[in-house]
């Protein structure tokens, strides 16, 4: 019999629990951003800071230390919500607040220099591969709760731990590169590839929730049995409940996820699209300036003197005539390859 009293609102808002280890993670990770933000002297974005701390770092703080760590090893499904917490909340938090931007505008060009190479290390793009990484999330799900690992993690703290560590890496590893570190991905992962990556891994994170719920056989059923309050509903219906609340909670974190990518796919269109315009207001100025120079020794007509406009050098190719990307591209198709955009 449990000594924990049901879990009404009351009792699940107010029942909080120390986690030592946890709450050393929140503070390194939290000091070590709030020394980029002030060395930035306001110029780090209030909304990344405020990602960071609040749907990041908070969602950790829930997760290990709030009703759900306290009730974790008497129900199943506040574990079950701990884990998807860990797996995807909190990680879409982390990469909001976009920590390796931060390192990478506030440490000294050095340090700085050893972030981006390390990042752009062979084992971190191949760790941060997205279909790699879609299928380590999936994997660490699946391993903890259809092997002994979840059971014996319930019998074992440090075990707990290295698994809460377990469930926030793998999932920060597909997250924070797809939302904010451009050079970890594949030069072909280009804002509409990332948001069918999303889409597809929204679809992939419901299905540990679906095996929980439809499972035939208990998950760490031994433990559970052994230590099933008497005020609690059945074994089996609070696995599924478990499995239904995984599967929300994986379907409604997608939501955000995708509208993020479709934010910072918009804005960078915006970027591109007035780098254009810069560039063809200051092709058409020279240009113009050309022309007037021509103009001008056409006028002076001296033997000997300025060149007319017969000898007026070869024209200089435009840009998009020699880049390759996709505004190139879209620009040679509009001036027909060039052919028709004369000086």
């Amino acid at each position: 019999m449990s000594a924990l009293p049901a879990p009404t609102p009351v009792h699940f808002l107010t029942a909080w629990q120390l986690d030592v280890p946890a709450l050393l993670l929140i503070a390194l990770l939290g000091g070590a951003y709030g020394w980029g933000v002030v060395r930035l002297r306001g110029r780090w974005p209030l909304v990344r800071t405020a990602a960071f701390a609040v749907l990041g770092l908070g969602t950790l703080l829930v997760a290990t230390m709030s009703g759900l760590a306290v009730y974790d090893h008497v129900l199943f499904w506040p574990a079950a919500v701990q884990n998807i917490l860990l797996d995807l909340v909190a990680p879409l938090g982390l990469a909001l607040g976009d920590p390796l931007g931060l390192a990478l505008a506030a440490l000294p060009e050095r340090g700085a220099g050893r972030v981006r190479r390390a990042m752009t290390g062979r084992a971190v793009r191949a760790l941060t591969f997205p279909l790699v990484s879609t299928a380590l999330v999936l994997l660490t799900e699946l391993t903890v709760y259809f092997t002994p690992y979840f059971s014996t993690a319930l019998r074992d703290g440090w075990l707990h731990e290295l698994m809460y560590l377990n469930l926030l890496a793998a999932g920060c590893l597909f997250v924070i590169p797809v939302l904010t570190k451009e050079e970890t991905l594949p030069s072909w992962c280009t804002h509409p590839v990332r948001a069918a990556l999303v889409f597809l891994d929204g679809v992939i994170d419901a299905v540990p929730g679906l095996v929980v719920m439809t499972h035939g056989s208990l998950i760490a059923g031994a433990w559970y049995l052994h230590h099933h309050p008497d005020w609690a509903p059945g074994v089996s219906y609070d696995q599924q409940l478990g499995g239904g609340l995984m599967l929300s909670i994986a379907e409604l974190v997608a939501l955000p996820f995708l509208l993020a990518i479709l934010v910072q796919w918009a804005r960078t269109e915006r970027v591109q699209a007035a780098a254009l315009d810069r560039r063809l207001d200051a092709e058409q100025a020279a240009r113009a300036e050309r022309a007037a120079r021509s103009a001008q020794a056409a006028d002076a007509g001296r033997p000997g003197g300025a060149a007319g406009p017969s000898e007026e050098p070869d024209r200089v190719r435009p840009w998009w005539e020699t880049e390759q990307n996709e505004v190139a591209s879209r620009l040679r198709r509009q001036h027909g390859d060039g052919r028709g955009a004369g000086d």
